[in-house]
């Protein structure tokens, strides 16, 4: 059997494996993501879309590190140890990374300035935020099926990850259709951005405090 079909196969049948694997290839689709927001954020001259921008450069920096680093712990003797210290690590610059969110999701929930983007582009994004969700959400419920906490921290991180999304997406095209002027909405996205971000830091916090029982017991 080939090197390739063999690690297709692992794919298929190694959870742990998919997920390291697939957080490598969507490095680049979150590293375009950021690129998007970036550009929306200069083309615009907004500042809350150019945090996002930077918010994702982030995500994909630490994505990136949990992955070298559970290479490197394959190779070590003490790997649970040392995944649960990383964990801890990880969790409290992801706690942090979110609160610092906090700012400029609500300076983007009443900011009502016009994006000039067509629909499609703004359709697009719909598609991919819809796509993000949907499989962020099934992979967060099947993360039990792993005793691999750096996986487990993956999971939540796509997750938070697509939430964000769609606090970007429901801005984007408000404004997309807005003349600026138009504060009718004001209320609903508001609290749907804080219904978010509540969550995201709810999130953010029980992984946290997990991680420190998992070291503690």
């Amino acid at each position: 059997m080939s090197s390739r079909k063999i690690i297709i196969k692992k794919w298929k049948n190694d959870y742990d494996f998919k997920t390291f694997i697939n957080a490598f290839i969507s490095l680049t689709a979150t590293a375009m993501f950021a690129l998007y927001n970036g550009f929306l954020g200069i083309h615009n001259s907004s500042l809350c879309y150019t945090a996002i921008c930077f918010y994702y450069i982030i995500i994909v920096i630490l994505r990136g590190l949990i992955v070298i680093s559970e290479r490197k712990i394959l190779q070590s003797d003490n790997s649970e140890k040392s995944r649960n210290k990383i964990f801890i690590v990880a969790s409290t610059l992801l706690l942090l990374l979110n609160i610092s969110l906090i700012a400029p999701i609500s300076l983007m929930a009443v900011q009502r300035k016009p994006v000039s983007l067509t629909l499609i582009p703004a359709i697009a994004m719909a598609a991919y935020t819809t796509y993000k969700i949907a499989m962020a959400s099934v992979n967060l419920y099947r993360r039990k099926r792993s005793s691999n906490v750096l996986v487990k921290l993956l999971r939540t991180i796509n997750f938070i990850d697509a939430l964000v999304s769609i606090l970007t997406l429901q801005n984007t095209l408000i404004m997309v259709n807005s003349n600026g002027k138009d504060f009718s909405l004001l209320p609903l996205t508001a609290s749907a951005s804080a219904a978010v971000m509540i969550t995201i830091l709810i999130l953010s916090i029980s992984t946290l405090i997990k991680g420190i029982k998992n070291i503690e017991s």
